[in-house]
C-alpha cells in the first residue's frame, strides 16, 4: 500500500538524516493519519486513491509555497521546497495525456459530460487531471 512505501521513505529518510525529505514526508504521513480517521468515522477503509488525494493536495500546497518564497526572493527556500515537491511527486502516479484520455472517451459508448466525467472519477481517480479531461472531452463533442 502506498502509505507503507511513504512510512519505508520516511524511515530511509531519518536514517540518512535527510531531514528536508523526512519533513516533509511527516507531514504527509499525519495528513494520511488524518484523512485515515475521518473515514474511519464515517465507517471507510483507507484506500490507495485517498492517499493519491493527500498527496495531490500536498504537492499544490508546495507549489503554493514555493511560489511565494520565489516572489519574495529567497532562493535557499525555493531549492528545499523544490526537493521536496520531487519527493511528494514521486509518490504520485503518472498522470494521463491528453491522448490516453482521448482513447477512454472515445471508447465509452455514451460520451455525454456527466457520464464521462463520473466514468474518470470512478475509474482514474487521481490518475488525471479532471480539467483535462474536460477540455479534452470539449473538443470530441466539438
Amino acid at each position: 500500500m502506498l502509505k507503507d512505501d511513504i512510512k519505508k521513505a520516511k524511515i530511509d529518510a531519518m536514517k540518512a538524516h535527510d531531514k528536508n525529505a523526512s519533513g516533509v514526508l511527516g507531514v504527509v504521513l499525519n495528513k494520511v493519519m488524518l484523512a485515515e480517521i475521518e473515514l474511519r468515522a464515517k465507517g471507510a477503509e483507507l484506500k490507495d486513491s485517498d492517499v493519491i488525494a493527500v498527496l495531490q493536495k500536498a504537492e499544490k500546497e508546495l507549489q503554493d509555497e514555493r511560489q511565494g518564497f520565489e516572489k519574495a526572493g529567497r532562493a535557499e527556500s525555493v531549492a528545499a521546497l523544490d526537493a521536496q515537491i520531487a519527493i511528494v511527486k514521486g509518490f504520485l502516479p503518472q498522470m494521463m495525456s491528453a491522448d490516453e484520455i482521448a482513447a477512454v472517451i472515445n471508447s465509452l459508448p455514451d460520451k455525454s459530460v456527466p457520464v464521462v466525467m463520473k466514468h474518470f472519477k470512478a475509474e482514474y481517480a487521481g490518475k488525471c487531471d479532471m480539467r483535462l479531461v474536460s477540455e479534452v472531452l470539449k473538443k470530441i463533442n466539438g
